[in-house]
């Protein structure tokens, strides 16, 4: 007989779990606060990769959650192969959601350019110099020199060349 009950075991080790997933959350959350300081990154921009990544975390730990009790492997395989295939289906209906979170998160660490900078979208049917007013997890806010209003998709800012215009506009009624 062991010291401890099946049961007893498969406790402790989702209580170390619980553990590792809130030291990691605020590790995380701790890092990416201070490469979003160092980078002059926006509150709202950081809160929401900070939120992505959480769920990340949190996905993964019910992984681990379920491996700990020792859910069947088949039952396992069979429950992943059906939620994957509803939201793949889901997904595919709204490719668009997915890519656009995904370039947010991608922008918030690898783009250069930031809120209040002006920038040349080089499209060749639509060129857009706009001010950038606001980056959102799903789109980016632009506001041209004739005061137009402008909602344009993350995921079309990673596809299309965009070159950082580092001169004012010279209405000064662009910038109220």
């Amino acid at each position: 007989m062991s010291f401890f009950s099946t049961s007893t075991k498969e406790v402790i080790a989702t209580v170390i779990l619980l553990a590792i997933v809130i030291f990691l959350r605020i590790v995380t959350a701790k890092l990416i606060r201070r490469y979003a300081k160092l980078s002059s990154i926006m509150e709202n921009r950081t809160n929401l990769v900070i939120k992505y990544i959480h769920i990340l975390i949190t996905v993964l730990a019910l992984v681990g959650v379920i491996v700990i009790w020792g859910v069947q492997k088949k039952d396992i395989f069979f429950t992943l192969s059906s939620i994957t295939t509803v939201v793949g289906v889901a997904m595919f209906a709204q490719w668009s959601i997915l890519s656009n979170i995904t370039s947010g998160v991608i922008l918030f660490f690898f783009f250069p350019f930031r809120i209040g900078d002006v920038i040349l979208v080089h499209d060749k049917d639509f060129p857009i110099k706009a001010e950038i007013e606001d980056i959102k997890a799903f789109h980016i806010y632009l506001k041209t020199e004739d005061g137009e209003r402008i909602t344009y998709p993350n995921n079309l800012l990673l596809q299309k060349g965009i070159s950082i215009i580092n001169q004012e506009f010279e209405d000064k009624e662009f910038m109220d």
